[in-house]
C-alpha cells in the first residue's frame, strides 16, 4: 500500500483508448489520482462530474486528473462520452494500481461484506511523490474538497 511520501509507479495503466499512460506523461503538474468503484453509478457519476466541472480551477492550480477503476476500457470510453469527461480514465481489471495503492478492500453495503474498490483520492507532488490521501471524499464536490485543502 502506498501512503504519504511514496514515489508512485511510472506505468499507470491503459486509458479508455487503449494508450498507456505514464507518471512522466504528467511531468510539471501535481497528479490527482481517483480511484472509484464503478462507471455510470450515481456516486462515481457525482465524483467525476465534479472534477470534470472543476477541471479550470484544478488545472489553473496546477493539477492534472486521472480517474481509475476496474471497469473495461469500453465502459470507460463509453462514460467519459456520456459525461463529457475532460481528463483519462484507467482500465486497471487485474487491480494491479488499485492493489498498490491500496484502494482495494473490505466493504459493507445492505448488511453485506465484499472486497471492493474504495473511494479514495491520491495527491501526487510533481516529484511522483504521494503528498496527501483523501479517504472520505465527498463525491459531489470532490474537486473543490481537493482546492480546499491544499
Amino acid at each position: 500500500m502506498l501512503e504519504v511520501g511514496d514515489k508512485i509507479p511510472d506505468f499507470l495503466g491503459l486509458d479508455e483508448e487503449g494508450r498507456e499512460l505514464h507518471l512522466s506523461d504528467f511531468a510539471g503538474s501535481k497528479l490527482i489520482v481517483y480511484f472509484y468503484p464503478k462507471d455510470n453509478t450515481p456516486g462515481c457519476t457525482a465524483e467525476a462530474c465534479s472534477l470534470r466541472d472543476g477541471m479550470e480551477e484544478l488545472v489553473a492550480s496546477g493539477y492534472a486528473v486521472i480517474g481509475v477503476s476496474a471497469d473495461s476500457i469500453a465502459s470507460h470510453k463509453r462514460f467519459k462520452e456520456k459525461q463529457t469527461l475532460n481528463f483519462p480514465l484507467i482500465s486497471d481489471a487485474d487491480r494491479r494500481l488499485i492493489e498498490a495503492f491500496g484502494a482495494w478492500g473490505e466493504k459493507k453495503m445492505a448488511g453485506r461484506t465484499y472486497m471492493g474498490i474504495l473511494r479514495t483520492t491520491f495527491i501526487v507532488g510533481e516529484d511522483g511523490r504521494i503528498e496527501r490521501v483523501i479517504k472520505k471524499v465527498n463525491t459531489k464536490d470532490a474537486a473543490r474538497q481537493i482546492l480546499d485543502n491544499k
